[in-house]
């Protein structure tokens, strides 16, 4: 169970969209949650990894290698 205070904006505009499509907000929320938690788990991966790359704990590997070892070449 999960209790979250939305601006009345977002409140109203979230009702709408549920009374028009016969759906719970509860639905969209979900939808809203799961599909932005995707994002924000790669950029805070991103960034945990640029970080290790700038200390020099992670390596790097050419684009160009990449290409080559997948064969993706031109």
């Amino acid at each position: 169970m999960l209790a979250i205070d939305l601006p009345e904006d977002i409140q109203m505009r979230l009702d709408r969209l549920a009374k028009a499509t016969g759906r719970p907000k509860s639905f969209y929320a979900r939808e809203a949650i799961i599909e932005y938690l995707d994002d924000l788990e790669d950029a805070y991966l991103a960034e945990k990894e640029l970080a290790e790359i700038r200390a020099g704990k992670a390596k790097t590997i050419p684009l160009e290698e990449v290409m080559r070892e997948y064969e993706l070449e031109d």
